[in-house]
């Protein structure tokens, strides 16, 4: 099986299983900055996991919304596109595709670094670190990571040194449905594929906002789970970007991908 029906399974089937990993690991202590972290600069990857990303996966800044940004990813020309999936030694590497919600985020700061400047931001569902290192680019006082898979975190670090910058803190707990930390800004992309993890996440952005006056920033390409959520009548639209061929070819012909605001504000708007 082809990594393109490796990554039907990823859009289909298997992000289930992803969210209900989401699922079973919630909770815990309050995040605090200093205290949350897994990885940071000077972290120490195992030596057998660097060797094996490093060896099958391709570092590309092409074919996506932000060629300012190196990542390590799954393409044609990696092993992987052509191998069994369950070949792959470690858990689905849904880091290893760099998602349309993603990557209208990571555009949209870029193009717009008065959204992050000088503040703190947490890119949940990190994935390959994308929005976060494009935080940092544009100048985020603090950035936290997260994502529930610890290899998820390791290629982070590596991207991050692809772009000739220190790692910015990493954690793979499962913060949905702790206590709200203190963000000014959180950022998801590509997270309302199943219907109990959208309402998690409904639910937790919801209490950040009543208690920290957090604004959330959310990307994604229009997916019916996400359009059909009663999250949706509470979005605005700030802007929608056209996806390189590419990628629309990679997610079975989308053409665009969003980004909504949670809580609009004439910040972002006047940017």
């Amino acid at each position: 099986m082809a990594f393109r029906g490796w990554k039907r399974l990823f859009l289909v089937g298997r992000q289930n299983t992803f969210a209900k990993a989401w699922r079973s690991r919630r909770g815990g202590p309050p995040l605090r900055w200093k205290r949350c972290c897994h990885w940071s600069a000077g972290k120490s990857l195992d030596p057998e996991v660097k060797a094996f990303l490093e060896e099958n996966t391709e570092v590309t800044s092409s074919g996506h919304l932000t060629p300012e940004i190196r990542l390590r990813l799954l393409t044609p020309r990696c092993r992987f596109w052509r191998e069994k999936p369950d070949l792959w030694p470690y858990g689905d590497p849904f880091w290893a595709i760099y998602w349309p919600g993603g990557q209208a985020l990571s555009r949209y700061i870029l193009d717009n670094p008065c959204v992050v400047k000088g503040r703190s931001v947490l890119d949940l569902g990190s994935g390959c670190g994308a929005t976060a290192i494009a935080a940092v680019m544009s100048g985020a006082s603090q950035v936290l990571a997260n994502d529930i898979d610890p290899i998820a975190g390791m290629a982070m670090i590596l991207n991050c040194e692809l772009n000739h910058m220190n790692p910015f803190p990493i954690t793979i707990k499962n913060i949905i449905n702790s206590e709200a930390g203190n963000w000014d800004l959180i950022v998801l992309g590509d997270m309302f594929y199943d219907e109990q993890l959208a309402d998690g996440l409904h639910h937790w952005l919801r209490k950040c906002i009543r208690i920290q006056q957090t604004e959330v920033l959310i990307g994604d390409p229009g997916r019916q789970q996400f359009l059909s959520h009663s999250i949706r009548s509470q979005l605005h639209k700030v802007i929608e970007y056209s996806l390189p061929e590419y990628t629309r070819q990679e997610n079975n012909g989308l053409t665009s991908s969003i980004v909504w605001s949670y809580q609009p504000s004439n910040s972002l708007e006047n940017c």
